[in-house]
């Protein structure tokens, strides 16, 4: 690494303190990140990424503080600054994309305020301030930024909103900017589009970029160096060639297992062979089913928005079917009508043989017993005040199903088959961790015995040996007590994973659906295709290495992670 690295992290340690007690959240860091350079840190929840992050542009929280080493950025030594040097950091030598929009973005200031208060930093007020924006929102790739810098982000979606962070952080003039996830809740082609953004600031800009990520799929691709940490310490280190194709340490070995398209050489490799798949009865039935919201505009005439178009599917009694597709296609809607949460404008749907389109509450209550949701925010899904006993049998209770001591009998059945101990029934959720808190989802959704499942996104916010945790309960569920899945993902490696069979939607219609095996190997729709093309993990092996890497030491080779020759791949490059 070159004497005038950008930052410069030796020997750090950074410890948290409750109660008088400090906990140590990571443990004699050495990092640096050069001119130019792309850096990914990568690890699950709890390994000490994003403190990394916040270290570097001195935001650690109040109880948060450095304990030993150093910690330089161009030049300033971070550890013990004044609150003064740190502001004049910010922004100006570092920038921060945080990993969500909504929190990230003030949502009662319109667009283009949020982007001059950094401008005006800069000593640029009025129009030329309000010029300084559009031309940021512009060198972002947000369309039409004249108009957006009168919006609010809730009128953004999350791909242009996360845009915005991005000209937000590009507004200060950073040398370094930090990207905390910032596309872990973004479809696979919108990801692309931002992180192709992020990666061309690099090379025209010659901005630094340090990546905290729990998806290795992503590192791999974008990032000069990879980083690995568990458990606040760094365990691995070395280009992302290398780090997929020889890892040193069997941690790095289980994130790569974890992560579908990694273990099998960047591909999506569907779990169920095709030829190996019987056609049993249908436990729902989707028939041209439409779903028209009423439209804003109060002009005569004016029609409204066709979120669902025409849409038939079939969920095989015992079998998943996956809905997939980029955000605003019509996924969520789809299993909202679908379970009778929303009404169909149109069509027909059938829950185990009995019509549930043009049903009222009341009618449509008796079948909430077949079919049960698992949204994808299980700690907003979850009653904060409410204990895992009470989370689980609330459903017992409200359809007044046994007494209270065959109600805590079931609670205990059900902690048991989502593998969590009993004595988590007095937690509440603030006490569990992401996948902890989505295990009492889905035993909260089994408590009245469901034929159907219907989940939204289930793993989408959960780190990827988290997720896969989660993947293999739910297929375990699946086998010993026959469940049916109608699952709604946008990660498709993840869909391969779990799915049977899968519907993918465009504009509200299904533009193309099949055996998984049969879609993810031989796309007919080119949208297909370009949501398959879009999937991360493949480029690190076919890029060459970058000309300030060159001659930099590789790890020792170890056992690989290689891909199955037993299932049909999809080669995300066609």
């Amino acid at each position: 690494m070159t004497a005038e690295a950008l930052v410069r992290i030796t020997g750090l340690d950074i410890g948290y303190t409750r109660h008088r007690k400090t906990t140590p959240a990571v443990s004699g860091l050495d990092l640096t990140v050069n001119a130019a350079e792309v850096v990914a840190v990568v690890g699950e929840s709890g390994s000490g990424k994003t403190t990394i992050a916040n270290a570097v542009i001195g935001l650690l929280p109040p109880n948060g503080r450095i304990t030993a080493g150093s910690a330089v950025v161009d030049g300033v030594q971070i550890a013990g600054a004044k609150e003064r040097v740190l502001r004049r950091l910010r922004g100006s030598v570092v920038g921060l994309i945080p990993q969500d929009p909504m929190v990230g973005l003030n949502p009662t200031m319109r667009i283009g305020a949020q982007l001059t208060e950094v401008v005006h930093l800069r000593g640029i007020h009025g129009a030329a301030a309000q010029a300084e924006a559009v031309r940021y929102l512009d060198q972002a790739g947000v369309p039409d930024p004249e108009r957006r810098i009168r919006q609010y982000p809730h009128e953004l979606s999350g791909g242009l909103r996360q845009r915005v962070l991005i000209a937000i952080a590009l507004a200060g003039k950073p040398k370094l900017i930090i990207a905390d996830e910032p596309t872990s809740a973004l479809d696979v082609t919108v990801q692309r589009r931002i992180l192709d953004h992020l990666g061309g600031l690099v090379r025209e800009q010659g901005i630094s970029l340090l990546i905290i990520t729990h998806d290795l799929a992503v590192a791999a691709d974008r990032a000069d160096r990879v980083v690995v940490m568990h458990d606040g310490r760094k365990v691995e280190e070395g280009l992302p060639g290398t780090i997929l194709t020889a890892p040193r340490e069997e941690y790095t070995r289980r994130l790569i297992a974890a992560a579908p398209r990694l273990a099998h050489g960047g591909r999506v490799v569907p779990r169920f062979d095709v030829r190996e798949q019987v056609q049993p009865e249908p436990i729902l039935t989707l028939t041209d089913v439409s779903k028209t919201f009423a439209s804003n505009d109060l002009r005569r005439g004016a029609r409204g928005f066709n979120a669902v178009d025409k849409v038939s599917l079939t969920v095989g009694r015992g079998q998943t079917h996956a809905i997939v597709g980029e955000s605003g296609c019509g996924k969520t809607t789809t299993l909202r009508v679908a379970l009778g949460l929303e009404p169909a404008t149109s069509g027909s749907i059938l829950l185990d043989g009995t019509e549930v389109a043009g049903r009222s509450w009341s009618q449509l209550r008796p079948l909430r017993r077949k079919a049960q949701l698992v949204h994808q925010d299980p700690f907003a899904a979850l009653d904060p005040k409410f204990t895992v006993r009470q989370s689980i049998t609330e459903p017992l209770v409200s359809f007044k199903v046994g007494d209270r001591r065959s109600r805590e009998a079931r609670a205990r059945e059900l902690l048991d088959q989502v593998a969590l101990p009993v004595a988590y029934l007095d937690r509440l959720p603030s006490e569990l961790s992401g996948g902890q808190r989505q295990r009492v989802a889905i035993a909260r959704a089994l408590a009245l015995s469901p034929q159907l499942l219907m989940l939204d996104e289930p793993v989408s916010a959960l780190d990827v040996l988290v997720q896969d945790q989660i993947l293999r309960l739910l297929v375990d569920l699946q086998e010993r007590l026959g469940l049916s899945y109608l699952f709604v993902s946008h990660d498709l490696g993840v869909v391969a994973e779990i799915s049977h069979t899968v519907s993918v939607m465009s504009g509200g219609k299904v533009v193309e659906q099949g055996p998984v095996a049969e879609v993810f190997t031989n796309p007919r729709s080119p949208h297909t295709r370009e949501l398959i093309d879009a999937v991360p993990g493949r480029a690190a092996a076919d890029r060459p290495t970058p000309a300030h890497l060159e001659g930099t030491d590789r790890p020792a080779a170890d056992t690989p992670a290689t891909p199955s020759a037993e299932r049909p791949t999809a080669d995300v490059h066609g």
